[in-house]
């Protein structure tokens, strides 16, 4: 039998709806999975803030998650929280906000988006000022590192655009329009799944191949759902309102895995696994009573 845990977090449609960021919790809860069997256990609250709480990223290690946050209702920093310590502590301090920390291919550093240019800022993992990464013509929203030298953005535009940037070129080539905002890379592939939403059509999961730029169709989407975190088995997980979907290769529709109505997780968006698959983080935004 093996145990999983899942980090579920909701995120905003645009960068651009930051500054009106809603308020959000990031929950923890255990997964396990024997064969086809998966059960998720009792969420717990880590974040506890009446702020924005949300992008959840495991550390490579698995002891932990970093998150953006704002806890004072002006300023987005970078937090961590420890899950042996149960605790939540400040990483990032700057003059500008820092948003969806993502870890670099080593693991040792992480990547944010940061202040109204929404640049690509590094730091170490304990906060200090690494550097520019990136900077673009356009607002990048997301992203995630498919090699030390090569980035899947989503641009925020009109339509918001699928980019891949090479950092050593300073090439950056548009690879699909009108994406939704998750950009993951897919377990043992070394591909990239990103969810395509065309105008008047149902949204569908997609693969990147960034060797050769080839798109192909993985599976619709749950309805009005667009975020998604893959298990290191190669499942994919999706929420919808307060309930939990499995995907696995192959099959023909998705599987009800866990109803969290009862334990407060409302209107889940982002999600996550942790990379030694014993934890899922989820993010929660309380519902308009």
């Amino acid at each position: 039998m093996k145990r999983w845990t899942v980090v579920v977090g909701v995120a905003l449609a645009t960068v651009g709806l930051w500054a009106q960021a809603p308020a959000t919790e990031i929950f923890l809860a255990p997964l396990t999975m024997s064969g086809t069997k998966v059960t998720v256990g009792r969420p717990v609250n880590i974040t506890n803030n009446p702020g924005y709480d949300n992008q959840p990223q495991f550390l490579a290690d698995s002891t932990g998650l970093l998150f953006s946050s704002n806890r004072d209702g002006a300023q987005t920093d970078i937090y961590r929280y420890d899950i042996a310590q149960k605790r939540v502590v400040q990483v990032t301090t700057t003059a500008e906000n820092e948003y969806s920390p993502t870890l670099t291919p080593d693991g040792q550093s992480f990547s944010t988006v940061r202040g109204a240019e929404q640049r690509l800022w590094r730091f170490t993992l304990d906060g200090m000022d690494a550097g520019l990464a990136w900077t673009h013509q356009g607002l990048i929203g997301y992203h995630v590192w498919i090699s030390p030298t090569q980035l899947a953005t989503f641009i925020l535009g009109q339509p918001n655009t699928l980019e891949l940037l090479d950092l050593r070129t300073g090439g950056a080539n548009v690879i699909e329009r009108r994406i939704g905002r998750s950009l993951l890379m897919r377990p043992g592939r070394g591909t990239v799944s990103f969810v395509h939403k065309p105008q008047g059509a149902p949204w569908e999961i997609k693969e990147l191949t960034p060797a050769t730029g080839a798109v192909t169709s993985l599976v619709p989407t749950l309805e009005g759902s667009e975020d998604l975190t893959w298990t290191p088995d190669g499942a994919i997980i999706m929420g919808q309102k307060t309930k939990l979907f499995l995907w696995r290769d192959g099959a023909s529709a998705w599987t009800e895995i866990a109803d969290l109505g009862k334990r407060g997780v409302e209107n889940i968006s982002r999600l996550t696994v942790s990379p030694d698959g014993k934890w899922l983080a989820i993010v929660s935004q309380a519902a308009t009573r």
